[in-house]
């Protein structure tokens, strides 16, 4: 099972850009590669995804168990040539104190070698000690090689391959100049998604001539192959099979230039559980398609938001859908869709209206990073099913956005939070008849399948499709 960790010496070093360009490389070579992201990430693995034609997958630390994260590694790696994991931020970088969530860590737990991008833009011999030190810090860390980054032309490679081949054992496995082609435009939130151009996959096959052209990558082959034998039993974690038993049921699925993050084992979950999953374009499908229940991710609402607006008889489906009784998932950008106005650098737009409540972008992030959240039991897929609330959801947010006017006196919440920011600090996950909207995304994984649990409530509802939905009207005040 051939594969390397590319990481960095610190955050936006090119290390995206460089993980993008050799999946891209390799795939043109016919050379199968099969991406991975470290932690929690939409964007980056839509990148990697496209220039791989392979489904990245991510392995985080805060959300899996080792044993899980090595599993899952394993079962995605089959029938890959080349397993290639990017890092988040610096190689030594992580939550912990004791670097147990860090780039390093997962090195270690998958025993991957090392390929640091250095950013080398005003570097010389400074060089030198950088790479000396990060060997010397983790003696049990394999840095194989690096790949410098940046390069000012010729004779600024030429002066950093001479100081690391005197002063160093490690060798150059490429050196990228500095190159306006391999720019992917950054904003708010990172870069921006491969699914809002039509020109990305064109954009990545020039990254990946580019790269390839300027890394060694029989050399970076020869590294990954290097790697030892990885034991453990590849059967562990999420995958489930479908009962034959139980019939499928149909959920929409928001997929389009505004909604587009979704996990690829969130997604296979959905449908190892039963779901056939219909895809839907809230940007110009006129009406909600004949499906048991909708499912609407994150994204970029606030970009596209004139657009969302005028596709009004879309909103009025939604909107009539869930007032009927339709079990509705929304993650973050899907509750800002849900909400009644979404305003933007002073533009105001009406969205769906059910969420009584109006959304407001800011400057900076209002919730950031990971989040621990106790179920109320308000949860309608755990009400509904009899089961006990679970006792912490793990998940993640990124939000610039907040919630606004909120008539909280007719409100309830699935979860309280006890890490994070959610709505207001103290809540998460608005429930209203057989709605969930939440800021905070989740995983479904070992530890909690939410994928499964929302395909047996839709599937239950459905069942009972004939009987009325309590819960009065939330919103009566509406935009229009």
């Amino acid at each position: 099972m051939s594969r390397l960790l590319i990481s960095a010496a610190h955050k936006s070093s090119g290390k995206t850009t460089v993980s993008i360009g050799l999946c891209a490389a390799f795939r043109a070579l016919g050379t199968k590669v099969q991406p991975f992201k470290k932690g929690p990430d939409y964007i980056d693995p839509m990148w990697l995804s496209v220039a791989s034609g392979r489904p990245c997958r991510n392995l985080d630390f805060f959300m899996m168990g080792q044993d899980e994260i090595v599993a899952e590694f394993q079962r995605h790696s089959v029938g890959a040539d080349v397993s290639l994991i990017e890092g988040n931020k610096g190689l030594y970088d992580g939550l912990n104190l004791d670097g147990s969530n860090s780039n390093a860590a997962l090195a270690r737990l998958l025993q991957a070698p090392v390929v640091l991008v250095i950013d080398a833009r005003g570097m010389t011999r400074g060089i030198a000690p950088l790479i000396l030190g990060y060997q010397a810090f983790d003696r049990n860390i394999n840095i194989a090689g690096v790949i410098l980054n940046n390069l000012g032309g010729a004779r600024h490679e030429s002066k950093l391959r001479a100081v690391i081949e005197h002063y160093t054992d490690v060798p150059v496995i490429g050196a990228v100049h500095h190159d306006k082609r391999l720019e992917i435009v950054e904003r708010h939130l990172g870069l921006m998604p491969s699914n809002e151009t039509e020109a990305a996959t064109l954009h990545v096959n020039e990254i990946g001539e580019v790269v390839g052209a300027q890394v060694d990558l029989d050399k970076l082959l020869e590294i990954a192959t290097s790697a030892p034998l990885l034991p453990g039993p590849a059967h562990l974690g999420t995958e489930v099979s479908t009962p034959v038993s139980l019939p499928k049921v149909r959920i929409g699925w928001a997929k389009d230039k505004a909604f587009g993050f979704y996990y690829a084992d969130d997604i296979d979950a959905l449908r190892a559980a039963g779901a056939e999953l219909v895809p839907l374009d809230t940007l110009h499908d006129p009406h909600l398609p004949e499906v048991d229940g909708l499912f609407i991710g994150g994204g970029f609402p606030e970009l596209f938001m004139n657009e969302l607006e005028a596709n009004s008889t879309l909103r009025e489906d939604i909107c009539s859908a869930i007032e009927n009784g339709m079990p509705v998932y929304a993650e973050c950008g899907g509750l800002m869709y849900l909400s009644r106005t979404l305003t933007w650098h002073g533009e105001k737009r009406n969205m769906v209206g059910l969420i009584p409540g109006d959304v407001v972008m800011h400057e900076k992030p209002v919730g950031r990073g990971y989040v621990r959240l106790n179920e109320t039991g308000e949860n309608p897929w755990t009400s509904s099913a009899g089961t006990s609330p679970v006792t912490e959801v793990r998940g993640h947010e990124f939000h610039y956005s907040s919630l606004d006017n909120l008539d909280t006196g007719r409100l309830k919440y699935a979860y309280e939070v006890k890490r994070g920011y959610g709505i207001d600090g103290h809540n998460d996950g608005i429930v209203y008849k057989n709605l969930l909207a939440s800021y905070a995304h989740l995983r479904s994984l070992g530890t909690y399948n939410w994928a499964a649990r929302f395909v047996d409530f839709v599937r239950s509802n459905a069942q009972r499709a004939d009987k009325p939905v309590d819960g009065g009207t939330l919103h009566s005040d509406r935009a229009a």
